[in-house]
C-alpha cells in the first residue's frame, strides 16, 4: 500500500496536496521529516543501525523518518520514535529545536529536530523489524569519532553539530 506525505512550501504553509513516497518530490514544494535526538539522564545519545536492505544501510544514525499525511510534525517525531524504538514520549517531552530546508533534484524536504529527554536505557529499546537492526547509547564525543571511521553517517553529524550545539558543542562528554 502506497505511503503519502503532505507537501509544503518552503515556509511550512501547507499547499492542500498529497504526493506518494518514492516519487519525485517537484520544484517548490517540499514534504517534512522528522529527527529525534534522544539523550538519557546519564548523558548518553540514543543511536541505532540502519538495516542493511534501506538506503543508507548498517550505518548509526538518530531516529529519523517522514511524517506520513495528516500528521503534525510533532505527531510524526512521536510515531517514528515508538516505531524505530520503542520509547513513548508525550508531546511536550519533545523540545523542538530548528529546522534545515533541503532542496535536492528528486527529494525536496525540510527535516524539523526535536530533543527527547528521559530516563531510559538499553534494555529498554525494542527495534523495528525492517528499520533498525541494532541500538547503542553513547557520547556525543563518541558520535564524532564514528563520522570520522565511516560508520556513522558523516551528513546526519554535521546537521546534529548545527541543530545542538549544547549537546556537539566544544565541551561534550
Amino acid at each position: 500500500m502506497p505511503e503519502y506525505f503532505d507537501l509544503y512550501n518552503e515556509r511550512l504553509e501547507p499547499l492542500g496536496e498529497l504526493h506518494e513516497r518514492g516519487i519525485t518530490v517537484p520544484d517548490g514544494k517540499f514534504h517534512i521529516v522528522v529527527t529525534v535526538l534522544s539523550v538519557n539522564f546519564e548523558n548518553k545519545v540514543l543511536i541505532t543501525r540502519r538495516d542493511e536492505r534501506k538506503t543508507y544501510g548498517g550505518f548509526w544514525e538518530m531516529t529519523e523518518g517522514a511524517v506520513i499525511a495528516g500528521e503534525t510534525p510533532l505527531q510524526g517525531a512521536v510515531r517514528e520514535l515508538k516505531e524505530e524504538t520503542g520509547l513513548t514520549a508525550l508531546p511536550e517531552a519533545l523540545d523542538y529545536r530548528g529546522q534545515i530546508v533541503f532542496k535536492r533534484s528528486h527529494h525536496n524536504h525540510i527535516v524539523m529536530f526535536y530533543l527527547f529527554r528521559a530516563d531510559f536505557h538499553e534494555e529498554d529499546i525494542v527495534l523495528q523489524p525492517g528499520e533498525t537492526t541494532a541500538a547503542r547509547l553513547v557520547y556525543p564525543a563518541e558520535i564524532e569519532q564514528m563520522a570520522k571511521d565511516g560508520e556513522f553517517l558523516s551528513f546526519a553529524y554535521q546537521r546534529l553539530k548545527a541543530v545542538f550545539p549544547d549537546i556537539f558543542g566544544e565541551n561534550m562528554p
